[in-house]
């Protein structure tokens, strides 16, 4: 299962994270992201060895979605060692987000 991340512990578990990091922004109103949390699990369950998978609801943490100019959802962003590498937005097919990682990682 993926974890979810806030505004408060963003730094410490996803920026100074030892592992790469991808996040998927989502709402509970965002009936794509509802689509997409399922396969952002088993992405979780799958690749927990090489990444950590976190989620971040932007309606209860206003701020990182903010500096990192997230203006659609769901997006996913991929970090490593500290910095932002890549971003996707919007649904995407399952095998389409590990071939994206496995590029990333």
């Amino acid at each position: 299962m993926a974890k979810n991340v806030s505004d408060d512990n963003f730094d410490d578990l996803v920026i100074k994270s030892d592992k790469p990091v991808v996040v998927d922004f989502w709402a509970e109103w965002c009936g794509p992201c509802r689509t997409l949390s399922p396969i952002i699990d088993e992405i979780s369950n799958e690749m927990g060895d090489r990444l950590e998978v976190m989620k971040m609801n932007i309606d209860e943490n206003p701020n990182i979605p903010t500096k990192f100019g997230i203006r659609s959802i769901p997006a996913m962003m991929v970090f490593k060692n500290g910095q932002q590498i890549d971003t996707k937005v919007g649904v995407l097919p399952k095998n389409t987000i590990i071939e994206w990682l496995d590029s990333k990682v």
